[in-house]
């Protein structure tokens, strides 16, 4: 499971209360035993990230985009803001880097993702891929087919693993993570659902579909009780070695 926490650059303050808006919070949660990686923006890392102290492995998010461009007419671009060298000397064992399949602009981020990846490589880190389907030329970014397409361009792009959305049923997410080959799928968390049993339901699909893994924020650190949400979507994912955290 991946802690998510890159929201304040890609929503701003919104999504936070007084309790998620402080990174140090989030840290700890991301350290409590449950996760196998945390994801953020180079500023969230640098201050508060502290690679002798936390056990959690650091993923940093190289580029990303504000929200201000969301009008339908608006092509989305995610621009990259941190360098590998950067994220390496922050104490990553990975790096995250967003391609807007379907855009406008696709092919200055597929570019800027190549130069990336063999980097990334290069130097012994893991490079994972958000592949979110997204502009003029989208219909629907949960569609099966278009998804399977986002995945197998991760597989085709050497990203280590690939982080994407749910198509809503099994059958069809089993077809997009055969599009991935051997590239690991991980399934975004989304926004905050009001229902919990729907998140572990939804966990447990995507993963006997074929996932490896969850990569989750709101759904956590919006919670009531967040090491609670953790621990039941830990039982998910590890199975019976969740017992022993």
């Amino acid at each position: 499971m991946l802690l998510a926490y890159d929201h304040g650059y890609e929503h701003g303050p919104a999504d936070f209360d007084e309790r998620s808006v402080d990174p140090a919070w989030i840290m700890n949660i991301a350290d409590s035993g449950y996760f196998t990686g945390v994801v953020c923006q180079k500023g969230i890392a640098a201050r508060y990230y502290d690679k002798n102290k936390h056990k959690v492995p650091l993923i940093v998010k190289l580029n990303g985009k504000t929200p201000f461009h969301q009008e339908a007419s608006e092509e989305p671009v995610s621009v990259q803001n941190c360098t590998v060298d950067e994220a390496l000397e922050l104490g990553a064992t990975g790096v995250g880097f967003t391609i807007y399949v379907g855009s406008e602009f696709e092919n200055q981020m597929i570019k800027e993702f190549a130069k990336v990846e063999r980097e990334a490589h290069e130097k012994g880190l893991i490079v994972i891929a958000w592949m979110y389907p997204r502009g003029g030329h989208i219909s629907s970014d949960t569609s099966p087919d278009i998804l399977s397409y986002c995945a197998r361009l991760g597989l085709e792009l050497n990203s280590d693993a690939i982080k994407i959305k749910y198509t809503g049923d099994i059958d069809s997410f089993r077809g997009v993570v055969r599009a991935a080959g051997n590239t690991k799928v991980f399934v975004v968390g989304g926004p905050k659902v009001d229902i919990p049993n729907d998140l572990y339901r939804t966990a447990y699909d995507t993963l006997e579909a074929g996932a490896v893994g969850l990569a989750i924020g709101r759904n956590v650190w919006q919670a009531k009780n967040p090491l609670e949400v953790a621990r039941r979507l830990a039982g998910i994912v590890y199975g019976n070695e969740a017992i022993k955290l």
